[in-house]
């Protein structure tokens, strides 16, 4: 009888450790899970119509609300069981391709275009990015006019950026499509968006008065950051 009893114990003790097991392996799993980066939509400084009449609230909602919502959730549906799935959105740009490129290479984009931009924005940049800007294009007026006719001359969807290279020199990219200057082993400081869903509902096909606009809502504060 004290035969049975102990192995009736002893199987309950095991059946108990393997179940504490298999819920500590969930546990992990749960938490390997829990540790893939999840990208989300960034929290604008301003309010939808905030950028009126250069971006209407209406192209903010769409472009930012839809556009830039979809790139997001389709990376996040995408970089599980890969690679890149504990990698953060710099990573993934310069290191992937295909349908994880786009994705990632739109997001990083348009965080960096969405918080270009301020309803008190507009002049001119100071400190040592002016410095850099004149030294490289001899004034800030003939800065803005190339970077606008670089945009301008982007053959359909794609993006013109100010960037600069570790030695802080600057230059003016064209991108195509999901294009970062990151890509490059460049810094991205000013993206311009040059797809048809950034302008077309305010400005239709003018592409370069659109880019003539942006420069009155410009946050310089925030571009001198990143330089």
């Amino acid at each position: 009888m004290k035969r049975i009893f102990f192995t009736c114990l002893t199987l309950s003790v095991l059946l108990i450790g393997n179940i504490k097991a298999q819920n500590i392996n969930n546990d992990n799993n749960n938490n390997q899970k829990t540790k893939a980066m999840k990208f989300e939509l960034p929290k604008l400084p301003y309010a939808t119509n905030a950028l009126e009449p250069v971006i209407s609230q209406q192209t903010i909602e769409l472009h930012y609300g839809k556009h830039l919502q979809t790139y997001i959730t389709n990376l996040n549906n995408l970089v599980p069981g890969t690679k890149f799935e504990n990698a953060d959105l710099e990573t993934i740009v310069k290191e992937s391709d295909g349908a994880i490129f786009n994705n990632a290479g739109q997001t990083l984009n348009h965080n960096i275009y969405f918080l270009s931009f301020s309803p008190n924005g507009g002049g001119e940049p100071k400190g040592k990015l002016a410095e850099a800007i004149n030294k490289k294009w001899g004034s800030f007026e003939s800065f803005k006019k190339e970077f606008v006719t670089a945009g301008t001359a982007v053959f359909g969807s794609g993006w013109v950026w100010l960037a600069k290279d570790n030695a802080g020199n600057l230059e003016i990219t064209k991108e195509p499509n999901a294009g970062n200057p990151i890509t490059k082993g460049l810094t991205p400081l000013l993206g311009f968006d040059v797809w048809e869903h950034a302008y077309y509902l305010d400005y239709q096909n003018r592409r370069a008065d659109h880019l003539a606009e942006l420069w009155k809502i410009i946050d310089w504060s925030a571009v001198e950051a990143r330089y």
